[in-house]
């Protein structure tokens, strides 16, 4: 959808609640002349850019668009905008943009990926070609997950309306069977910081007990390297379905699968509250 329909539909959304004023009190016309008719003044109506950034949040407008039929190259062309690099000092990793909300903007990676995260040297590269501070909204208790929070107030509201969030459908992830071809994007290793590597792979099992892990793990066959933790694992269609962890070299990745990553969500969240 482009700006200009954006703006329109959220017109139509928002101009309601402006136009809950107070009854105008209207001046009665002299008894001797003639009763005119009575107009209220016109009301002068206007959507700031914070409240059009909102009510696209509202509508789900900022989150990466997903294809009608399977092809991982151009899914992969699609969600590399959401995928973030993840910089502390020497060390690097990869982060998901999680989801956007009217102060904040979240990223999902994982634990051991801000076990290295400093507030002074550590920063979030966005494929936008932004660099931004962010700090550490809360790490998981139980599984290798954690977020960051970069404050809106470095982005303008153009800039945050160039974002998009990955596209998570749970439903999706339930249908998920072995077999499915996915792919992994994670931070490159080059002197570029917004490089991106894109691997293609093969869904064996989206929750799958691995001891190295304690826990279930979203497993397939396919390569992921050192830099990629705190990625993303996609479907063939651009959705996003688990959280790129680890890798050997037979060539088996595992991944945080996506009812995870939200369950971590919410158990910080829940700690905030």
């Amino acid at each position: 959808m482009d700006r200009k329909n954006v703006r329109t539909l959220c017109f139509s959304i928002l101009c309601p609640l402006l136009m809950t004023v107070a009854p105008l009190n209207v001046e009665a016309a002299p008894q001797d002349g003639p009763v005119k008719d009575s107009m209220p003044p016109h009301l002068i109506q206007t959507v700031t850019q914070q409240d059009l950034y909102e009510g696209m949040i509202a509508l789900d407008m900022l989150q990466c668009p997903v294809l009608k039929e399977p092809d991982c190259e151009k899914a992969f062309e699609n969600v590399k905008s959401c995928v973030v690099r993840v910089n502390m000092g020497n060390a690097y990793g990869s982060g998901i943009l999680w989801e956007m909300t009217a102060d904040q903007v979240i990223v999902a990676t994982n634990r051991h990926v801000l076990a290295y995260w400093q507030e002074t040297d550590s920063f979030l590269y966005f494929q936008q070609g932004y660099y931004m501070e962010a700090e550490i909204l809360g790490v998981s208790e139980q599984y290798d997950v954690g977020f960051l929070a970069v404050d809106n107030g470095q982005f303008t509201y153009d800039e945050l309306e160039g974002l998009q969030s990955a596209a998570a459908d749970m439903d999706v992830y339930e249908q998920l069977k072995q077999g499915d071809g996915i792919f992994c994007v994670g931070a490159g290793p080059g002197p570029e910081v917004g490089e991106l590597l894109f691997h293609t792979a093969v869904l064996e099992d989206r929750a799958r007990y691995i001891a190295d892990f304690g826990t279930d793990m979203l497993y397939g066959h396919g390569f992921a390297r050192t830099g990629m933790s705190g990625g993303g694992i996609f479907d063939e269609y651009g959705h996003l379905i688990g959280m790129v962890t680890g890798g050997t070299l037979q060539n088996e990745v595992a991944g945080v699968p996506l009812p995870v990553i939200a369950e971590a969500y919410r158990e910080i969240g829940s700690r905030a509250d």
